[in-house]
């Protein structure tokens, strides 16, 4: 497995769902993927729930409170990735056309955070690991595996993160769908993906798009329209490098799942 007792920085290291119905995500994700819940009390913040997968933690969530409703703010889920230094990042991040949403700020002895959008509007969040590095298992069935920003200027968005993070930023062309970016961290690990919003995509917003690995795409996606889902992108081929497919859970939130078809060695 592989399990995780720390996160590089400048690399994601967890998925929190922010959900308007903790009854019905919380069915959902425990039907789709197995997880357990270990369900947190948090006094006047509600329960805050860690999913785990044998016994590791691969995800969380939390209900959305009553200003983020007022503000209108939809079931999503967010994504974090490791810092050295939460307040640093935050002023590196408004130094390169960046927006503070939310923070700096503790969350108890957990870790230090802020919440950012990126000069296209997607956002994320910073993560200055404490007592919580984030998830304990990734890249394995049923736990995160890759995080994609969907944009509408994906140079404008290239530039921020390689000065935020350091990444390096390899723009490889895949043909019909035109250019990918692959972002890597550190020693070539990869970090994450960048594509273009495309017209016919429709009023999509840019975003950073959760995947989880899965056993069986099209298994995975027939047991999520079955607890309610909705398809985004159906089952799809990424030739010789995987599959994947999009899902609308029944609250709302988008998310991937993925299997690589890689041959590795």
């Amino acid at each position: 497995m592989a399990e995780f007792k720390t996160h590089e920085p400048g690399t994601f290291c967890y998925a929190e769902m922010a959900t308007n119905d903790p009854a019905a995500s919380g069915k959902f994700y425990t039907g789709l993927f197995g997880w357990s819940r270990n369900d947190q009390d948090m006094g006047e913040y509600g329960i805050y729930t860690q999913y785990q997968l044998n016994g590791k933690v691969v995800a969380a969530q939390y209900k959305l409170n009553a200003e983020q409703e007022a503000q209108n703010v939809p079931p999503n889920w967010g994504q974090y990735v490791t810092v050295i230094d939460a307040d640093a990042a935050t002023a590196r991040a408004t130094e390169l056309g960046g927006q503070v949403v939310m923070g700096p700020m503790d969350v108890m002895d957990y870790g230090r955070m802020s919440v950012i959008a990126d000069p296209t509007g997607a956002a994320f969040c910073v993560w200055e690991p404490k007592s919580n590095i984030g998830v304990e298992l990734r890249d394995e069935p049923g736990s995160m595996c890759w995080n994609e920003l969907m944009t509408p200027d994906i140079g404008k968005a290239a530039t921020f993160y390689v000065g935020l993070f350091g990444w390096e930023a390899e723009t490889m062309n895949t043909g019909d769908s035109g250019d990918y970016t692959l972002f890597k961290c550190g020693k070539g690990r990869p970090a994450g993906g960048m594509m273009a919003l495309q017209p016919e995509m429709g009023p999509i917003p840019a975003n950073w798009l959760v995947y989880f690995a899965v056993e069986d795409v099209d298994g995975s996606h027939d047991k999520a329209v079955a607890l309610g889902g909705k398809v985004m992108v159906p089952p799809t081929d990424i030739p010789k490098v995987g599959r994947f497919a999009v899902i609308t859970d029944p609250v709302g939130a988008v998310f991937g799942i993925y299997k690589s078809t890689k041959v590795q060695g």
